[in-house]
């Protein structure tokens, strides 16, 4: 089981620091977790990571359900020792990952039969399935099986999703054998869905509260006001877990609405395609400009990349395909988000996370509107 423990709060907004108590160890939050989605935060070592200041990372159970199995990692002793990782593990169900990646074939209150990405064979997925899996895999914290609604959707559709996630809720709990399952939001931008939702999900007690079905092409500012809805209407003893969101605007102003879990693909994906997110804005280090520039990422970090290697060395790298300038970049990406999350905890206590909010948004230029993409356009960096 774990415990959630609130240490501060913010005076002006709903902010606050915490603990969150887990079987293998404590995070301190608001926190963000790199994504490990098939057991590997991609070109990064677990040595890397802890290195760097990361407490929990998140996995994701149906991509390690279809490959390797989770009966093979359960023979390895589970998916801590099998990836390295001695630290919290949260594994997300799937559910985004069969609606968005696999062709479905049927889905119904039982659940969803889809054809599997891999191979196209057909695949079964219901709640106790997915608890079932994270249960093998042992992880510290699990979630249930959930329906997102694309955006934009029809309302219908959208009520859909939040009544079926709340029947598989339902089965999931009924399914427990003592694991810690959050329970998942959805609802769209809609203020009565998502309220509904809550309700749904309170209505079982659970550890946490999950925001899903959001960062899939809304307005930010929408996102961020439907999460303010949903922390306010969850209990303050409860720990908030902000589902697949975002840039570090988006993280901090999330913080601001009672938000104390993020976990998104971003600073590694946007690290292989060469951006680097840094004190004086985003950079993209392909461009010509760097080719004879001495000077680290990010005169304001001491990780590695910025340690040991000039944006001329790391621009080499990424333009001859060296794999060593993308894990350098990944690399320096996850610390400024975990950097990013200890001045988030500082700002709290000192009650001046709304400036540092601002900064961060002005930061970093407008994604395209979809959970993990890259930048509309390059910053002047």
């Amino acid at each position: 089981m774990i415990q959630f423990t609130i240490l501060a709060k913010d005076a002006h907004s709903r902010a606050r620091v915490g603990l969150l108590e887990t079987p293998h160890g404590g995070v301190d939050t608001p926190a963000f977790m790199p994504v490990g989605t098939k057991a590997a935060v991609k070109t990064l070592a677990p040595s890397q990571l802890e290195a760097a200041g990361a407490q929990i990372l998140l996995s994701n159970a149906y991509h390690l359900a279809l490959r390797p199995g989770e009966e093979l990692i359960e023979r390895r002793g589970g998916l801590h020792r099998f990836m390295g990782w001695t630290r919290p593990l949260l594994t997300d169900s799937g559910g985004y990952q069969v609606f968005s990646l696999a062709k479905l074939r049927r889905i119904d209150d039982g659940g969803v039969e889809f054809q599997s990405h891999l191979d196209g064979a057909t695949v079964r997925w219901t709640p106790e399935r997915a608890l079932e899996i994270q249960r093998r895999l042992g992880v510290d914290i699990a979630m249930p099986l959930d329906q997102p609604a694309p955006f934009p959707a029809p309302p219908a559709q959208v009520e859909e999703a939040v009544r079926r996630t709340g029947v598989w809720l339902e089965r999931t709990v009924r399914a427990r054998a003592g694991e810690t399952v959050f329970a998942i939001v959805q609802g769209g931008i809609s203020k009565p869905l998502r309220l509904r939702s809550v309700e749904d999900a309170l209505r079982h007690d659970p550890p946490g509260i999950a925001i899903g079905g959001l960062s899939v092409g809304e307005p930010a500012d929408a996102m961020i006001e439907t999460t303010g809805t949903v922390c306010q209407a969850v209990p303050e003893s409860k720990p908030r877990y902000l589902m697949g969101v975002g840039t570090p605007g988006d993280i901090a102003r999330a913080v601001l609405e009672g938000v104390d879990l993020f976990d998104c693909a971003l600073p590694t994906r946007l690290g292989r395609n060469g951006w680097a997110f840094t004190s004086e804005g985003m950079l993209k280090i392909k461009k010509a400009s760097f080719a004879e520039d001495d000077r680290p990422l990010d005169p304001d970090c001491s990780c590695p990349a910025c340690r040991s290697f000039s944006r001329a060395y790391l621009r080499h790298c990424y333009v001859t395909e060296e794999i060593l300038g993308l894990t350098m970049l990944s690399l320096h990406n996850v610390t400024y988000y975990l950097n990013l999350m200890q001045r988030i905890r500082d700002a709290i206590r000192a009650g001046t996370l709304g400036s540092l909010a601002r900064e961060e948004n002005e930061r970093c230029p407008p994604l395209a509107g979809r959970r993990n993409e890259p930048p509309k356009r390059q910053s002047a960096v």
